[in-house]
């Protein structure tokens, strides 16, 4: 385990951004991740980065970058048709998938193409196609900072929510996920009930995909809307999708009647982001060297060699032009480092 001083992290964000941090350390192995807990660096300020796929830096990071490169999967046990299956935190998120459909492992195969790590997606809480990480996440083993202690977060403790989880919320700054146990099955129960993807299994021809086929149609349907990292930065989904009352839902539909919004549990519903984006002029449109994606505009993007401040200047403008328009505040889903 070697820090780094004064280290570029270019390849350390998704995005593109060549900011720098004062100090940076890789680590390889839960030795390594213990090694640094005992060591009081983490008593300063520090940020764990997985993958960087949602993160912008706003301008050089001044404290430590732990960047957490952790390995390995191992099948736990077996409890009739469920398989209890650990992924170290330092795993590719979409090479655990595409492991674990391959291994006959079912429950993540909507969850296909998300970029970033195993230990980023509980903090986060991601999804896509009508799943979330906390339909398949059993327990999560994370070190609290402070004491060195290795603690064990059920399910139901972890208060899950739309890409929210206590870990980013009322325990921020105060753990560091090791790894998680996510409860899987032997029986391949097929969620196509998202329009996007029923429509492309019906383009294709495929009435009955098997878990390969429908981890594939789901990752075209995905590339077809986003930019790949590795061809153009972003940090993907930059805004949430905001939640409304009935009310509210009801005087915009009055005011648009074409508004893209769907109910959630309770009074309320929850809007297309990257519609209220889209109605605001803002798909394709470029301000300085960030821009909106033209096939989906609830993603920034680097348009070549762009800053922290000019992607937080084209956001601000965004939000701007959504809350003047429709009365609905957008919040950033990627995380900005000052």
């Amino acid at each position: 385990m070697t820090i780094e001083k004064n280290v570029s992290l270019l390849p350390y964000n998704t995005f593109g951004i060549d900011a720098r941090a004062d100090e940076l350390v890789e680590l390889h192995s839960p030795d390594d991740l213990r090694a640094l807990l005992h060591s009081g660096r983490l008593r300063g300020r520090h940020y764990i980065v997985g993958g960087g796929s949602n993160l912008v830096f706003a301008g050089d990071y001044h404290g430590l970058i732990v960047a957490l490169r952790t390995q390995g999967i191992a099948l736990l046990r077996e409890e009739g048709d469920d398989l209890y299956v650990e992924a170290q935190a330092g795993v590719v998120w979409d090479d655990f998938v595409r492991h674990c459909i391959a291994q006959g492992w079912h429950g993540m195969e909507n969850l296909v193409a998300i970029p970033g790590t195993v230990g980023a997606a509980p903090v986060q809480n991601v999804g896509a196609y009508g799943k979330e990480a906390k339909d398949v996440i059993h327990e999560v083993l994370a070190y609290h900072i402070a004491t060195g202690e290795l603690r064990r977060f059920r399910n139901e403790e972890c208060q899950f929510a739309y890409r929210h989880s206590a870990f980013k919320g009322e325990w921020q700054g105060q753990y560091i996920v090791a790894s998680v146990v996510f409860r899987l099955s032997k029986l391949f129960r097929p969620a196509v009930d998202y329009k996007a993807v029923a429509a492309a299994l019906s383009q294709t021809g495929i009435e009955h995909p098997d878990a390969t086929q429908l981890a594939d149609t789901i990752a075209a349907v995905r590339w077809s809307k986003l930019p790949r990292p590795e061809e153009r930065g972003s940090a993907g989904s930059f805004f949430k999708n905001p939640m409304v009352s009935h009310e509210h839902y009801q005087q915009l539909l009055r005011q648009e009647p074409g508004l893209v919004a769907f109910p959630i549990e309770g009074d309320g519903y929850k809007l297309a982001a990257g519609w209220l984006i889209e109605q605001c002029g803002w798909r394709g449109k470029s301000k300085g060297r960030a821009g909106v994606c033209p096939t989906q505009a609830l993603v920034l993007e680097n348009r070549g060699g762009c800053n922290g401040s000019e992607v937080l200047a084209l956001a601000d403008a965004i939000v701007a032009d959504v809350q003047r328009r429709f009365g609905v505040t957008l919040e950033k889903e990627a995380i900005v480092l000052e």
